[in-house]
């Protein structure tokens, strides 16, 4: 079996939340195209929805009417489904506005930490409240007042949260990153007509009005590309073609350990409106060496670790991923399910502390009784194990790819030879 041919995944998730998120804080009419119809990013629009935007449908495109800050809401007890970046932003987002609003989620999400949120957002002003440091989530905004913070994790969702109640704080607001992580909400802000400005790893932004771009187009989730990427690289023939897709740096770290392992890979930006994008091609790479991965890079891949690791274990030596601790509180403990999943196929991979260990190669089985919890990048993950084991395996909750890929399976059965 092999993975061969040309696809487009679906629109970037982190742009498709931000854009639709952003339509609570400016004014103006926007027509969006290619936004995710992954179920976090229309978790994301209903929210939005309730809280009195109003959106149309047409032709593919989602088009958006800015509420300006000016509320209207439908409902104040929002259901943040599965999304973790729905909630985390939106308290952002509603820490500056007057109302008082619960968040809540699925089982999942009810376990996923918030009160790294709420710290700063108390510090500035808002009153929110957790329970025990995790959804039901309750704020209750109005003034804030700018501060300066430096995240206590390396957290594009903390840090984004942070700077959407920024720019709706009074004076400047900063946020110390001591690790570099995800750019979107900078990039958003600053084409909504905020001032943001960057220096020595920490971001400042002062309060503005703003205003939607009349047109927006969301690139290919590089995220969902992974999959299909990595399993080219590891099956005999392969050979994958991912058009359209993001290639903002600060989300091609998956890229850079591509080639650091010795991959064939082939990229070209093709534009740079709203971020970066373009094509990246992956052949089938015999003689893949492990590496490490450092502690620094891990914010940049993170959502491509579980592939990552299955790409390792059919590379020379052995692998480590350090300090990635934060897989354990995603919609899985990832960590958990990356060794417990694949070492039933027969891969050798290990914790110590918060960093993963993968021993290779080592051949792939396939085997009954695979499960991934609910999570859909273990479940995908562990799809593109079966092909490299040379059987596509059933998937205990499979069909959880839809949250983050609705075309998964579709895109799978096309590719596959």
């Amino acid at each position: 079996m092999k993975l061969k041919g040309t696809f487009s995944p679906p629109g970037d998730k982190s742009i498709s939340h931000r854009i639709g998120l952003l339509s609570l804080l400016a004014g103006g009419q926007t027509r969006v195209g290619n936004y995710s119809t992954c179920e976090d990013c229309q978790t994301t629009l209903k929210v939005v929805e309730s809280l009195g935007v109003r959106l149309e449908r047409t032709g593919g495109d989602v088009v958006l009417h800015g509420l300006d800050r000016k509320l209207s809401p439908k409902n104040r007890e929002l259901d943040c489904g599965n999304s973790g970046t729905t909630m985390r932003l939106i308290m952002g987002l509603l820490a500056g506005l007057p109302g008082e609003y619960s968040l809540d989620g699925d089982a999942s999400l009810r376990k996923r930490p918030m009160e790294r949120v709420a710290a700063p957002l108390r510090l500035m002003g808002a009153r929110v409240e957790t329970a025990g440091g995790k959804p039901p989530v309750t704020v209750a905004g109005g003034d804030l007042n700018g501060i300066s913070y430096t995240l206590p994790v390396a957290s594009a969702q903390l840090k984004s949260a942070i700077l959407l109640a920024g720019v709706q704080a009074g004076g400047k607001t900063t946020v110390v990153e001591p690790i570099k992580t995800r750019d979107h909400t900078e990039y958003m802000l600053r084409l909504c007509g905020a001032k943001l400005e960057r220096s020595h790893g920490a971001w400042t932004v002062e309060p503005a009005r703003l205003t939607l771009p009349k047109n927006f187009w969301v690139p290919g989730d590089i995220s969902s590309a992974a999959f299909f990427l990595c399993g080219a690289a590891m099956t005999p023939g392969g050979d994958v073609t991912a058009e359209r897709i993001l290639l903002n740096s600060s989300r091609t770290g998956m890229i850079e350990v591509l080639y650091r392992m010795g991959a064939r890979v082939e990229e070209e930006i093709q534009g740079d409106v709203p971020e970066a994008w373009g094509r990246v091609r992956v052949r089938h790479s015999p003689g893949l060496k492990g590496c490490e991965v450092a502690p620094a890079e891990i914010p940049l891949l993170v959502d491509e670790v579980p592939i990552l690791a299955l790409l390792a274990t059919q590379a020379e030596g052995d692998t480590v991923f350090r300090e990635v601790g934060e897989l354990r509180v995603k919609e899985s403990d990832r960590l958990d399910a990356i060794i417990t999943q694949l070492n039933a196929m027969g891969a050798d991979i290990s914790i110590k502390g918060d960093d993963l260990y993968i021993k290779g190669p080592t051949p792939l089985k396939a085997v009954a009784g695979l499960d991934s919890f609910g999570d859909h990048r273990i479940a995908m993950m562990l799809k593109i194990a079966g092909v490299v084991a040379g059987r596509e395996t059933a998937v205990a909750k499979e069909e959880s790819a839809s949250i983050s890929y609705p075309g998964f399976y579709q895109d799978l059965r096309a590719l596959l030879r």
